[in-house]
């Protein structure tokens, strides 16, 4: 795996996408337990993924808002190396979690404006990597994966204690400039490698893994994590 840009697939939902994205060379893979988003997948569903994917990518859960029970269940199934939590999740929340499972905790943290970095200091302090996102629309019936942008100069030279990823309307158009912008150690898409929501496209995702090599390599130093 890439030691200087992560690279994380996610909504990944049948083997043939989980193919083309580990084919690909993707650090994560990402997999969507909420069943509001077009790309959840159930229990089963989970277990025959995990099996494909191996140790060939790190394996990540995300979910939203989600019980003690269902966790379980993801847990279970999947094996994940990493949780991310995409919902209102508290500090407290996320601190609890960790300790449940043992396991690294990405949290997702919605921007749209300056005010919303206030609560970062506090989720670094218990998670193990902060996934900054677009805020949703107000009508949206998810908390990610729709397909929008936000203001990266929001980011600027603002010093970060945790790893961090950068999401939110990626595509094979956009991430050349996210990166240059951003420096980021990770970047996360989804709705911007597939042809339809839900559907992940095989050759949108070569094509996105190629042009993120391809910032990457233009970079020319380290990705700024400080």
């Amino acid at each position: 795996m890439s030691a200087s840009l992560t690279v994380k697939i996610c909504g990944l939902s049948t083997p043939a996408t989980l193919e083309a994205a580990l084919d690909a060379g993707a650090d994560m893979v990402g997999f969507v337990f909420f069943p509001p988003s077009p790309r959840h997948i159930d229990i089963p569903r989970a277990r025959e993924l995990a099996g494909i994917t191996g140790s060939r990518a790190l394996k990540v859960a995300l979910s939203v808002d989600a019980d003690d029970a269902y966790l379980d269940e993801v847990v279970a199934a999947l094996a994940p190396d990493i949780l991310q939590l995409h919902g209102r999740e508290t500090p407290a929340r996320v601190a609890a979690i960790h300790a449940r499972y043992g396991l690294p905790v990405m949290k997702a943290l919605g921007v749209s404006a300056e005010a919303d970095f206030a609560s970062l200091a506090a989720y670094e302090a218990v998670a193990d990597r902060i996934l900054f996102d677009a805020k949703p629309p107000r009508d949206a019936t998810r908390p990610g994966g729709n397909g929008h942008a936000f203001d990266w100069s929001l980011l600027g030279s603002r010093a970060f204690q945790r790893p961090w990823m950068l999401s939110g309307g990626l595509n094979c158009e956009s991430v050349a400039t996210a990166v240059a912008a951003t420096r980021p150690p990770g970047i996360d898409v989804s709705s911007g490698v597939e042809s339809s929501p839900g559907v992940k496209d095989p050759a949108l995702i070569e094509a996105f893994m190629a042009r993120a090599r391809a910032a990457q390599a233009g970079l020319g130093s380290a990705p700024k994590t400080a």
